[in-house]
Formats: structure tokens, C-alpha cells, sequence
């Protein structure tokens, strides 16, 4: 299984400094890094900062999440049948949410290949500290990639006062109290801390995985693999029973009556159902806060 690493964090935060210093750790330590880079302008300007052995894909106008992450499996797809490597990483637009960010990331087609180890947001210490000037829109995504982090960098220590460092780290740790929180400057992180990251989900020949994520994580994924057959009805049912800590779920679901497992997908209560003409995998991911205790149809 290759591991899976999703940068998040706001605009100018540090994120692509990050990038270019975990690549060059990983191939001190003889790892091939990969990466998706997600921008919101139609030129790829921070894809110049990946060396040109590292194998790219580039997502433009801030397509990963939402209506692109169709356009984000199959450049995931491309590079597990195209290239070689070990480690990917996903580098998001600093407009994103974490959550949708992650949802892209996810397909019942590939999951088995993939071991996602979480969100590492890049939080500009400064700018946290100003938040109150910021829109209130904007300032709901930034604190929004803060409180999704796995792993939170508070960067741009240097241009703090000690009281202001200490000031950043206790508010981070109440905001966030599951992340482990790193003071850093120009984005740089051990590679030993990435590498130490409990993953969000491990996917194996069992029924069901539940997320890794022990009391330390709360955002977290979970595979399940159906046996049996439900009518659209009963699986709808049990859709409406789900707590609003699920964000997120896609995969194919087998409907009595219907050759094929349709394509379901669930966001915030809203559900859609399409056809599928070749005969995929039964499998269904979920994605949200302590997922693992969520009751699954069929399953539990």
C-alpha cells in the first residue's frame, strides 16, 4: 500500500515550502514522492516548485473537491498504472475544505492500494492571530482547515514575540485539542512526524475497517464491503438514520432488481443514486467524526 499525505491549509500559509522540503526528505531516505497539485488559476505556477523527476498531476481552477473529485480519482488512477512511486502526496487549494479535499481522495476502486495517514494543515501563526479581521466567510474556512488537521503546523513562528508563540499554541490546542501542533517556520516538518501519523483508514480482506484513529483523531474513514443485496427503500432508511457526523459516502451499493451495484453518494443529507453498466466492486466508503461507531446497513 502506498501512503497517502493531504496539504491543507489557507492561501500563502506555507504549504508549497512544505512540499518541496518533505520531497527532498523523502528522497534522502530513498522514498519516490508523487504528487497532485490542486490550484485555483488556470497557470500551474506552484508546480514549478516540483522537481521534474517527481511524477506531477495538476489540477486546475480548484477542481479537487466537490464536482471534480471524478477528475481526481482517474489522475490517482493514472499514476498508480503510470508510474513508480511510494509516498503520495495531495497539495490542495488554499480555498478548499479539508473534508471535500478528503472526500476526493477516497474510491471503493482503489482503496485497497491506498493507506491514507491524514491532513496536514499549515495555519499562518500571524494570520491566526488576526483572524478577526478577516471576512467572516474566510475566516470560517480558515478555522474550518484548522479544525480537520490531523497534523497542525503553526508556521511563521519567526515573525512572532514569545508570548505571541505560547498565545498560538495554547488557542490552537483548545481549537483543535486532537491534533498534535508543531511550531515551524518556512513550512518544514520531520519526516519521522509524517511518517508517525496514525492513518485515517487501513483497508484489508475483512467486511469492515473501521478508521485507525483511536481516541487521538476524530475525522476518519471507513470501508465496507456489502454481501447481501437492499432495496432502495431499506438503504434510504437506514441513510436517514446516520448522525450529522457523517459527511460523506460513495461506493456501489447492490439494489435488488439491478444487475449492477449502483453508484450512491451521500453528502450532508443529500443522496444520489446512478446507474452503472459494468459490474464494480460492492464496496462503500464513509467519511466523517468517529465514523467507527457508526451502525452499517446489513453489517452491524
Amino acid at each position: 500500500m502506498k501512503d497517502v499525505y493531504l496539504f491543507s491549509g489557507f492561501l500563502g500559509s506555507g504549504k508549497t515550502s512544505m512540499l518541496t522540503d518533505v520531497i527532498r526528505q523523502l528522497k534522502e531516505t530513498g522514498l519516490k514522492p508523487a504528487v497532485i497539485m490542486n490550484e485555483l488559476g488556470k497557470l500551474p505556477f506552484d508546480s514549478q516548485a516540483v522537481d521534474h523527476d517527481v511524477p506531477l498531476k495538476e489540477m486546475l481552477e480548484g477542481c479537487i473537491c466537490c464536482t471534480g473529485s471524478e477528475k481526481t480519482e482517474a489522475q490517482i488512477q493514472s499514476l498508480l498504472h503510470d508510474s513508480d512511486f511510494d509516498v503520495l502526496i495531495i497539495e490542495t487549494t488554499g480555498a478548499a475544505h479539508p473534508v471535500e479535499a478528503l472526500d476526493a481522495v477516497y474510491s471503493p476502486i482503489f482503496a485497497e492500494q491506498l493507506n491514507i495517514k491524514g491532513i496536514v494543515t499549515v495555519a499562518d501563526s500571524r494570520l491566526w492571530l488576526d483572524r478577526a479581521t478577516l471576512t467572516p466567510q474566510v475566516r470560517s474556512l480558515f478555522m474550518e482547515q484548522i479544525r480537520h488537521a490531523h497534523l497542525l503546523l503553526a508556521n511563521k513562528t519567526d515573525l512572532l514575540t514569545e508570548s505571541e508563540q505560547a498565545q498560538v499554541v495554547f488557542e490552537l490546542q483548545g481549537f483543535n485539542p486532537n491534533a498534535f501542533i508543531l511550531q515551524t517556520t518556512n513550512g518544514r516538518v520531520p519526516l519521522k512526524l509524517l511518517k508517525g501519523m496514525q492513518s485515517t483508514a487501513r483497508i484489508a480482506k475483512e467486511d469492515i475497517v473501521s478508521a485507525k484513529i483511536g481516541s487521538s483523531f476524530n475525522l476518519g474513514s471507513r470501508l465496507v464491503e456489502f454481501e447481501g443485496s437492499f432495496t432502495q427503500e431499506q438503504f434510504e432508511d437506514w441513510v436517514r438514520t446516520l448522525p450529522d457526523s457523517v459527511y460523506r459516502m460513495k461506493g456501489f451499493v447492490p439494489i435488488e432488481g439491478v444487475k449492477n451495484p449502483m453508484l450512491f453518494q451521500y453528502a450532508y443529507g443529500m443522496v444520489q443514486w446512478l446507474p452503472e453498466f459494468i459490474k464494480m466492486p460492492a464496496k462503500l466508503v464513509l467519511i466523517g467524526e468517529n465514523i467507527k461507531d457508526v451502525q452499517v446497513i446489513g453489517i452491524d
